[in-house]
């Protein structure tokens, strides 16, 4: 299975609810076991962002408050709090799409796990042959949105 792919499924539903098109899968012995899209405006809770969801599905599902032998696909680089859920989890590896330039925390901007006051590493890998479709898919959403602002901002 291929589980960016799924990711981005994921987040391509987040758009469905008008949330940043972000996904997220939870994979352990070769299988997901969660799955998480961006759910921010949806619950109107700014905290709730793909990979956070998926962490606390999975967490739920296993019954445990650690993630060891387990992996993140993301669509998107992780910002620093999602990059620091990731560590706390105690997450083997999170593999991301796409580069953030301005929010992201692992390797574009805040670069959290650069600190050596940083507890847990993950490996980190970026899936390069997925960040066009993932960059795509955000930068579709984001000139849609300036468009409906532009449409309202002329009646």
């Amino acid at each position: 299975m291929d589980f960016m792919k799924q990711a981005l499924i994921l987040a391509h539903r987040a758009t469905t609810h008008d949330d940043v098109p972000i996904g997220a899968v939870i994979v352990r012995d070769g299988k997901i076991i969660a799955r998480g899209e961006n759910l921010v405006q949806k619950k109107h809770n700014p905290t709730l962002h793909a990979e956070i969801v998926a962490i606390n599905r999975a967490c739920k599902k296993l019954g445990v408050k650690f993630l060891d032998n387990c992996d993140i696909y993301v669509t998107l680089e992780p910002c620093a709090m999602c990059a620091t859920a990731i560590s706390l989890a105690r997450m083997r590896a999170v593999y991301f799409a796409a580069h953030d330039p301005k929010g992201g925390g692992i390797l574009s901007n805040a670069r959290i796990y650069d600190s050596d006051k940083h507890l847990w590493r993950p490996d980190v890998h970026v899936v390069a042959e997925y960040a066009d479709d993932a960059g795509n898919m955000l930068r579709a959403f984001f000139a849609a949105r300036r468009q409906e602002k532009k449409s309202i901002s002329h009646c």
